[in-house]
């Protein structure tokens, strides 16, 4: 590829010049941030820079759940965590869906209110209804809506599923298409005039006075202000970030597949979904965490046949499936789940550290960051 050195009079003055700010990761987070920055400065010069031709790391690799928290996931947080950091991060989490509602038409990344379904292994303990009862009440004071969860069995006869004994349905969940996501956040991007170098990748910066410098594999760029928009692979730079690789499988089509919506299993550390007449299916971290904290792209035998192992025993126990591809996604984690939100210095800032929730916080994570150097 052509290095900046080379590149043209006309190419400089539309990609490189006079650069206000620079955006690092092209994804969720990344073109939320360029969008909010454009409606408060509507004549700066902004660019996002992307190591890949596609976004890398997380925000088109996930299962593109529209998720804030399952019971069960609620509960191991609550058993973990101060409670009030836990429903902080649940109502961070419900404000960064309707942030991202608000920059992408829902219609258009194929948004389904389908609700969510937790299932309860048979070996499982069940969560009591006084339990089920103080969610509602929490969930009624941060979103205003009566009853969210409820005990659901039905929902597990009409799925075919095996070895569950009931399932707690989550209402205002949903299902969306995270590749047409970031579509539609390209496209609103380009519309606004922000510029895009895909397969440009950072090696180091500088801070100086008035500018920052960037070092990456194509040459230097100048820009006035810096935000680092790439999750877990900002961990170079800042301490409290832990990579959490994500596994994925998807089903050849099944023949009148009669799993529909989004399910979570073991405190969130699995869930599948359908995908029209497909099955997609991820999760097992909790099998290998150390193992996980790979940046590495790839699958593992481990974790690959124990989702094929819940996919032919527990989700479609009498259907016959057979796997089209995996693949992976790398996440970031950290000892608090809420997001890093932070200027470094006058002329950098971070927004990185979604948690696994980039789909339900990225945009609003956008909107704080974009107002960082104001």
């Amino acid at each position: 590829m052509l290095p900046f050195s080379k590149l043209s009079f006309w190419e400089r003055s539309i990609y490189t010049d006079g650069i206000d700010f620079t955006i690092i990761g092209a994804g969720i987070v990344g073109m939320s941030t360029a969008l909010h920055l454009r409606r408060a400065n509507p004549s700066a010069k902004i660019v996002l820079i992307e190591r890949g031709y596609l976004p890398t790391g997380a925000s088109t690799k996930n299962a593109g759940f529209t998720c804030f928290g399952s019971p069960t996931e609620l509960n191991d947080d609550l058993s973990k965590m101060d409670e009030g950091t836990v429903w902080d991060t649940v109502s961070m989490r419900m404000e960064g869906l309707r942030e991202l509602f608000s920059l992408v038409d829902p219609e258009r990344i194929q948004y389904e209110a389908c609700g969510s379904w937790d299932i309860i292994h048979e070996e499982e303990e069940s969560l009591t209804p006084d339990f089920l009862a103080y969610l509602n009440e929490k969930l009624f004071g941060i979103s205003g809506e009566n009853n969210v969860y409820t005990e659901d069995k039905t929902k597990l006869i009409d799925s075919g599923f095996s070895g569950v004994k009931t399932a707690y349905y989550n209402r205002l969940e949903g299902a969306i298409h995270t590749g047409k996501l970031i579509e539609e956040l390209h496209r609103s991007c380009t519309n606004e005039g922000i510029q895009f170098l895909f397969g440009v990748n950072v090696l180091s910066f500088e801070s100086y006075d008035s500018s920052v410098e960037i070092h990456t594999s194509m040459g230097q760029l100048q820009t006035a202000k810096l935000l680092v928009c790439t999750n877990a692979f900002a961990k170079d730079y800042l301490s409290d970030i832990q990579a959490a690789r994500a596994q994925v499988l998807v089903t050849k089509p099944i023949s009148n597949l009669a799993v529909h919506g989004t399910f979570h299993m073991e405190a969130g550390y699995y869930y599948f979904r359908n995908v029209g007449n497909r099955l997609l299916f991820g999760g097992g971290r909790n099998l290998d965490f150390t193992g996980e904290t790979s940046t590495e792209f790839e699958t593992t035998l481990l974790i690959q046949e124990k989702l094929k192992q819940y996919l032919h025993e527990l989700i479609l126990p009498n259907t016959p499936v057979e796997i089209d591809y995996s693949w992976s996604g790398i996440m970031a984690v950290g000892s608090e789940k809420k997001p890093i939100i932070q200027k470094t210095n006058k002329n950098i800032a971070f927004g990185v550290r979604m948690g696994g929730m980039g789909v339900a916080i990225g945009a609003s994570v956008g909107k704080q960051l974009s107002k960082i150097f104001s």
